[in-house]
């Protein structure tokens, strides 16, 4: 396997558009990354310039310590799995997973023996002589895996391989994933715009936007101490809240939304925020019913997702709609007032004009 280094990769496209810009990253060998991100922000466009698909147009990559840039795609040594499977219709699986083999001239028991044993990996030894059409969508997807195992790459490419398939494979898919990087020791650089697959996946996680890096960290870590409130609303199912308000300081220092229907005292020295507009971030599980914590709420049921071992709470602050992730109670129900009440010590502060986190 190998580590692969991106130096300041940046793309542009005609027209001046930046796609990536000024990518700086270092990838261990046998580390499983994963680029997570909206749509368009540069993501799928940094795999495939790591791939040889796309020119660079500055900066530098290096896999296994030697410079790419130029190498055509057939001689960097890595294998891609894309979101459409790529089959040969006319193939069988054998076939499908065979032929890369074959252009490279390997002999016909190397050629078994590399199949045999990816299809073992993925359990799909009974499809060998099926096609394509003949398959679901996760053994396709399997297939298209065990095409990239068979090459025994340097890196595994894989470009948001699990999109096309129903909620339940893809928790299947995933859980395979993570024990075939397990199997293989193998050095993955992954995309995909899914932040439950980027947290299960991920040794390290890099969140991008607008073609620029965000913050790289390991999952735990974006989840407790996002850089910015961009970083903050990705990471987490439901997503963080965020509330506008504004610190203040009468006989302490406070957050208060404009009105006043939420206030909170700050312990920290935020003196250089004082009247400055901020954005207070609270995640929805957060939130409890528990009578003996100083900040309580007063709230009005608004919507009830029932998710059977817990419960969403959709109300307003400020007219601004707000979740609550909760146990469930019989007691719920729409348009009831209850109280609520968090742990200060779990709020984010982001200054309004920047994102950046102060808190």
């Amino acid at each position: 396997m190998a580590e692969v280094i991106l130096k300041n990769v940046s793309k542009i496209y005609e027209g001046k558009n930046k796609a990536v810009d000024s990518f700086n990253l270092h990838i261990k060998d046998e580390e499983f990354v994963v680029l997570v991100g909206p749509s368009g922000c540069g993501k799928t466009t940094t795999l495939r310039m790591i791939a040889g698909l796309e020119d660079i147009t500055e900066g530098e990559i290096l896999i296994d310590g030697k410079v790419v840039n130029d190498v055509p795609p057939k001689d960097r040594d890595i294998a891609m799995v894309f979101q459409n499977y790529a089959l040969y219709p006319h193939m069988t699986v054998f076939e499908n997973l065979s032929f890369g083999l074959m252009l490279r001239k390997f002999s016909k028991n190397e050629i078994d023996e590399r199949v045999n044993y990816a299809a073992k990996i993925l359990g799909i030894e009974h499809l060998l002589d099926r096609k394509p059409k003949q398959l679901s969508g996760g053994q396709r997807q399997r297939v298209a895996v065990g095409r990239a195992i068979v090459r025994k790459p340097k890196v595994f490419l894989f470009d948001e391989p699990l999109s096309n398939l129903d909620a339940k494979l893809r928790v299947q898919m995933r859980t395979e994933l993570a024990r075939l990087h397990q199997q293989l020791k193998t050095t993955v650089i992954y995309v995909t715009h899914d932040q439950t697959e980027a947290m299960t996946l991920g040794n390290r996680i890099v969140v991008m936007k607008d073609g620029l890096i965000q913050q790289v960290d390991t999952p735990l870590n974006l989840y407790n101490n996002p850089a910015n409130q961009f970083v903050a609303g990705f990471i987490g199912s439901p997503a963080m809240n965020f509330i506008d308000g504004k610190i203040v300081k009468d006989d302490n220092l406070k957050f208060i939304t404009a009105n006043k229907s939420l206030s909170i005292n700050l312990n920290e020295n935020f003196d250089k925020f004082q009247n400055k507009e901020v954005v207070l971030g609270i995640r929805p599980e957060h939130f409890y019913e528990d009578e003996n914590q100083e900040t309580k709420l007063n709230i009005t049921i608004e919507v009830i997702e029932q998710m059977g071992n817990e419960v969403f709470i959709h109300f307003k602050i400020d007219e601004k709609n707000v979740i609550a992730r909760l146990s469930p109670k019989e007691k719920y129900s729409t348009g009831k007032s209850i109280k609520l009440s968090f742990d200060s010590n779990k709020l984010f502060l982001f200054e309004k004009e920047t994102g950046i986190r102060i808190r």
